[in-house]
């Protein structure tokens, strides 16, 4: 396998174990929650390097999805004094617990392969070079840490797919049912750890959350079912990981910036070209809208002076401007907006219902 090959295998992977999590968080409402764990875990990760003074140590991984955990809870607590709202509290908890991460790497572990910049960017072009042995095979570690980590994320989103289904879209329902929507909760942010700090080598930590968040909020606005939007979540994942790729080489640029790129890019044509929440659809479905409305108000009209002594001068094409309060030029696109749905005729200036136009007419009526 070429180390070009090798690159996109670990950019395709890393992408998608971040996107799978990151579609609970975007329906619980939790987006900003992934920029503080992916933040805060760097201080567990410091700390387990203090402890065990090795950063190849397993325990590393633990040490820092606790940490995830414990920015949760921390979290939680200022929030349930009701003195601060989730935003406020996302922004005193990561940025302090941060700070004390940043400051214990300067001043004890500056002489080691442990510093911010590399944390914050990653740097997935060179993890070619850092090799590890799986079942016989000479793989990057990335590649290895990242797919087992996709296997563990796909494995319990199997598993408790029903239990995370519910809890996120009915707490109360998921607790009436026997299941701990704290539990299942917490059980979360631990994926989220657990994937933001195996990413870190990969694309950093402030680009995890671009990960985790732009693939699934890309999804959400082709779909509201929760199969079908991690599904997505995970093709816009790959995209960007390839596109990423793709533009990395191009450019000569970071990869991991070049990937978060990507997903900022295939988001805004999502939220341009998708066919019901897209900016295109929403401004054709509201100027269709218009029309209708007008086409019913029309017809309306027509419907009210049908047969008495003012029709001929009701439903004169000319007049309308005076009862309806139309514009010449407006009132003419209107009638041929009518016209051409079949539901006025027009002779002689004169403007006739069709039977369609009538129980358009009378439909709005009776409701």
């Amino acid at each position: 396998m070429s180390a070009s090959t090798e690159i996109l295998l670990i950019a395709i992977v890393t992408a998608t174990a971040c996107a799978l999590p990151g579609v609970f968080l975007v329906l619980r409402q939790m987006a900003m929650m992934s920029d503080a764990i992916s933040h805060t875990v760097l201080l567990g990760i410091v700390i387990g390097f203090l402890i065990f003074n090795d950063l190849d140590s397993p325990w590393l991984i633990p040490a820092a999805a606790l940490m995830g955990v414990i920015t949760v809870f921390l979290v939680e607590v200022f929030v349930n004094t009701r003195l601060v709202k989730e935003d406020a509290a996302i922004g005193i908890v990561f940025p302090a617990l941060f700070s004390i991460a940043v400051i214990l790497i300067s001043r004890y572990a500056s002489g080691v392969h442990l510093d911010s910049d590399a944390v914050l960017l990653g740097q997935l072009e060179f993890s070619f070079f850092d090799r590890t042995e799986f079942f016989g095979l000479n793989l990057a570690t990335s590649l290895v840490t990242m797919g087992v980590i996709l296997l563990v994320n796909l494995i319990l989103l199997l598993v408790f797919y029903k239990e995370l289904k519910i809890s996120t879209f009915d707490a109360g329902l998921a607790a009436a049912l026997g299941f701990s929507p704290v539990l299942i909760h917490y059980g979360l942010m631990m994926m989220v750890s657990i994937t933001a700090v195996g990413a870190f080598d990969a694309v950093g930590s402030i680009l995890v959350v671009a990960l985790m968040i732009a693939p699934a909020a890309t999804a959400w606005l082709f779909t509201d079912r929760l199969s079908q939007m991690l599904l997505f979540s995970t093709i816009a994942a790959v995209l960007s990981a390839v596109g990423g790729f793709g533009m990395a080489l191009f450019f000569d640029t970071n990869m991991g910036g070049s990937m978060a790129t990507m997903c900022g890019i295939i988001f805004i044509i999502a939220l341009l070209a998708a066919p019901n929440r897209g900016l295109i659809a929403v401004a054709l479905r509201r100027m269709r809208q218009r029309w209708e409305f007008s086409q019913t108000m029309l017809v309306i009209h027509l419907l009210n002076h049908e047969g008495t002594d003012r029709e001929a001068d009701e439903c004169r094409v000319d007049h309308l401007w005076e009862h309806l309060r139309w514009k010449p030029e407006f009132a003419e696109q209107v009638i041929r907006y009518a016209e051409d749905h079949g539901t006025v005729r027009r002779q002689r200036g004169i403007l006739n219902l069709t039977d369609e136009g009538r129980d358009i007419a009378e439909s709005a009526m009776v409701r």
